[in-house]
């Protein structure tokens, strides 16, 4: 990851990413926490709830011939007004990403669409013929 000089070198993600065309763009709905039943899981725990959004999001780019690899831009949404609370659905999200690093934004929003919802991860991939 290469972090121009004229930027801070603490973000735990890449600044900017390049899709070498031609390329198939992926854009993925938030992926949120809910179980097969559409149930809501481990209501009140982020870090569990961060946890079922990579699974669901990897199992949806999976559908659309794509992995957390060709993923180059993420959205990560954390209903909380907790500094602690977004750092902790962060550090799920960047290390299941690992090793790559693509460039994302963290938001604390008020509420989200499910009930006892506090994650949810959307995500642009661009697929190249392997």
């Amino acid at each position: 990851m290469s972090v121009p000089a004229e930027l801070a070198t603490v973000a735990e993600y890449a600044y900017t990413a390049s899709v070498e065309l031609p390329a198939r763009l992926v854009f993925a709905a938030g992926a949120c926490p809910l179980d097969l039943s559409g149930a809501t899981v481990a209501p009140g725990d982020v870090r569990a709830q961060a946890a079922r959004c990579m699974v669901n999001l990897e199992l949806a780019l999976a559908a659309a011939g794509a992995t957390l690899g060709d993923v180059v831009k993420s959205t990560v949404y954390v209903a909380s007004t907790e500094q602690r609370d977004l750092v902790a659905a962060w550090q799920v999200v960047r290390d299941r990403f690992a090793p790559y690093a693509p460039p994302s934004t963290l938001l604390g929003v008020t509420v989200l669409g499910y009930d006892h919802q506090l994650v949810e991860v959307e995500a642009t991939a661009a697929v190249r013929d392997r």
